[in-house]
């Protein structure tokens, strides 16, 4: 019998976040929740849809832009990590 229904720990695993960032997009509204009891529960079909988002041209934009000002700042950091 194929679920329609799975908890915030599941929905977690599925999209490879922790529980605390699940509720965190239950409270702002990107991923939508129904509230049972004390608990969350998300439909199956909203996860899959939150799944398949894909990045628009702005936000691939802003994430180089980002990754650039990091290496920039932090490079020497990063590299000496790395040999760590």
């Amino acid at each position: 019998m194929d679920k329609q229904y799975i908890s915030t720990a599941e929905a977690a695993k599925e999209l490879g976040i922790s529980r605390i960032a699940v509720f965190k997009k239950i409270k702002k509204g990107d991923i939508k929740a129904k509230k049972v009891g004390r608990n969350f529960i998300i439909a199956k079909e909203d996860l899959d849809i939150h799944q398949k988002k894909t990045l628009g041209a702005a936000d691939k934009h802003e994430i180089d832009q980002a990754v650039k000002k990091t290496i920039k700042e932090y490079g020497e950091t990063i590299k000496l990590l790395g040999n760590a």
